[in-house]
């Protein structure tokens, strides 16, 4: 939350029931016919382990993760690592603010129109006084986890898709603001609607849903409607977060917020249980803002509103095109610091090459991914690096899908996914892998 303004709106988000495409199970290496889903569920477990990188970054740089500080730049670099892995196109925009490089990290999903963008973003700096896990760890974790669940599950909206994490919010707004103020008058329309996620897993958490937009604020309301959850407006910091140059410039606002300094009342605690009399977060810009200020159920519900509003939000009453999918589910051991295994897929019956965009979708349970070395290799022996290996990169598995320009080759033959382990004391497996064309 801006401390020049104080307290937060939750971000961002999109809308319900649009799909995403998965694939049914069959044998190892055959096609598979494409179905669609409502929008998946968003891993908490997940979520939380973003935050607990985020932590990490902060406790080994001064016990904050601020504008112009090292944990502030080592975040950018965290988010935007998962973002390049997944697929996403990337772009690191940079201001300056107090005599400081800010940035803002912007990612495009590859696909969708984009004449009309659907955006979520989230701001990843903290004050100086502490790691801001909460304001706005949680906020920033929601909307990565929704962009690499996007990209898991193969998700081609409609509408074009961008995430965005902005720098210096904390000394009023500064790096959306010249997000927005850098874009042309064309630009600004071409964007449907902004969803701002600030502080989302407030430890003595309410509901709060902005009421600036009738139709994106519907769609979060019907939401948590539907799984008897009660919800008031967005008061406490209506203005005063990334939604605001948004706001100001005409683009359609939305977000959820679970409350910052304000007092939860009597009425409130018996709608949401928690402590009356005590603040939604009482280490509000303070260092006791850490891993441990974070409520799961607060988190994990407005966690899944996001995505469920993305998903209706970017999509329309039809189908999004699949493409036709390959799948291999059979498991295969990864030598520990060992030679490099295969798994092969045989793709029959696609016409002429594969697509500037193949979707490589990675379901690999390891002990210490930054050991791995994943490529895909082509029926004709060219490879592909999907994955380098990585002393720094600490989290177990790669659960990701990445997108291959495999535009040169042919599409029909055998493909296959080669990965190894290089380095010692780690074990794992391919769980399993499909190529989408």
């Amino acid at each position: 939350m801006s401390s020049a303004l104080q307290a937060r709106l939750l971000t961002a988000a999109l809308s319900a029931a649009a799909l995403a495409a998965v694939a049914l199970a069959v044998p190892a290496g055959q096609a598979t016919a494409a179905q669609t889903l409502a929008a998946p569920d968003i891993s908490v477990t997940n979520v939380k382990a973003h935050l607990t990188q985020l932590q990490s970054i902060a406790t080994a740089n001064s016990g904050n993760r601020a504008h112009g500080r090292a944990g502030y730049k080592a975040s950018v670099d965290y988010v935007k690592a998962k973002l390049d892995a997944a697929g996403f196109t990337t772009t690191l925009q940079t201001f300056t603010s107090s005599g400081s490089t800010g940035y803002n990290v912007i990612a495009d999903w590859p696909g969708g129109d984009t004449d009309n963008v659907i955006m979520a973003g989230a701001h990843l700096d903290s004050v100086t006084a502490g790691p801001g896990i909460n304001d706005n760890g949680s906020g920033s974790a929601a909307i990565l986890e929704t962009a690499l669940t996007v990209a898991s599950s193969g998700y081609q909206p409609t509408k074009h898709l961008r995430f965005a994490w902005w720098g210096a919010e904390e000394l009023g707004m500064i790096g959306s603001t010249y997000y927005v103020n850098s874009l042309s008058t064309a630009n600004k329309a071409k964007i449907d609607g902004y969803l701002n996620f600030d502080m989302i897993g407030s430890p003595n958490p309410g509901y709060f849903v902005y009421d600036d937009d009738a139709t994106i604020e519907a769609v979060f309301k019907d939401w948590f409607t539907a799984k008897g959850i009660a919800t008031e407006i967005e008061t406490e910091g209506d203005g005063r977060s990334d939604h605001a140059p948004f706001d100001d410039a005409g683009i359609p606002i939305g977000g959820l917020f679970s409350g910052a300094d304000y007092i939860k009342t009597t009425a409130q605690a018996a709608k949401w249980g928690g402590t009356s009399g005590k603040a939604f977060d009482a280490c509000y810009h303070a260092s006791c803002d850490t891993a441990s200020n974070i409520n799961d159920t607060a988190l994990d519900n407005n966690s899944d509103a996001i995505a469920n509003a993305i998903w209706t939000l970017s999509g329309t009453a039809t189908t999004p095109p699949t493409g036709t999918s390959f799948e291999n589910t059979t498991d295969v051991t990864i030598g520990d610091n060992s030679t490099a295994v295969e798994s092969p897929i045989t793709v029959t019956g696609v016409t002429g090459n594969a697509p500037a965009a193949l979707a490589v979708a990675v379901d690999i349970k390891h002990t210490w991914r930054g050991d791995l070395v994943i490529d895909l290799v082509a029926p004709d022996g060219s490879t592909y690096r999907l994955k380098s290996s990585s002393s720094s990169d600490s989290a177990d598995n790669v659960i990701t899908t990445y997108t291959v320009n495999a535009s040169t080759e042919t599409a029909n033959g055998t493909w296959k996914l080669r990965v190894q382990d290089v380095a010692a004391q780690d074990t794992g497996y391919i769980d399993s892998w499909k190529l989408t064309f």
